[in-house]
């Protein structure tokens, strides 16, 4: 097995296990650290694939903008505060981490003789854009609407009370506004 095959496999297996640990954890700050951390083996992966423009839009998109607005919303309607977590609950982010680290070490530290070469594809971002604007606009517009729909949901879920469970009603005054209480 040659190094580019453990590679692929490697950072294959970080993604699924990161994506596991993302969709098992309770504590939603950590199931987004963990979704970081599979959308950065997905753009090594991209990376290591020769497609550097996909890359760098699953860095700059999701890990980016995307995983801020998730923590955003995650902060602004928590409850109660997020205390320190206990040691065991580190174990698997460090683990995937040095992981994580050892791939992107292995990487850029490659041995130049190793007689693999991967062919780049040279495209644009303007043509990447047509292309994909022209053939697949609607399912583009599809998930726009969907990431649209669940912001609303979680602004909405982040509405509740945290007595009743109860969505406040538009339009209703509460009793400490009632009372006199701002």
């Amino acid at each position: 097995m040659t190094l580019y095959a453990v590679i692929f496999y490697l950072l294959g297996l970080i993604i699924l296990v990161a994506t596991a640990l993302a969709i098992t954890r309770r504590q939603p700050v950590h199931a987004v650290l963990y979704l970081i951390v599979a959308f950065l083996g997905t753009a090594a992966l991209f990376f290591f694939l020769g497609a550097p423009l996909l890359a760098a839009f699953m860095v700059i998109l999701y890990a980016g903008a995307i995983v801020v607005l998730f923590l955003f919303v995650i902060m602004l309607f928590q409850r109660s505060p997020v205390g320190v977590g206990r040691i065991s609950e580190w174990g698997p982010a460090v683990l995937l981490g040095v992981i994580f680290l050892a791939v992107a070490v292995a990487m850029v530290f490659k041995d130049p003789g190793s007689g693999i070469v991967l062919q780049g594809a040279v495209v644009e971002p303007r043509d990447f854009g047509h292309f994909l604007f022209d053939r697949y606009w609607l399912a583009i517009e599809i998930v726009s609407i969907l990431l649209l729909v669940a912001l609303v949901a979680t602004i909405q879920l982040g509405k509740r009370t945290a007595s009743g469970g109860d969505v406040e009603q538009p339009g209703t005054v509460s009793n400490t506004v009632k009372e006199g209480h701002p």
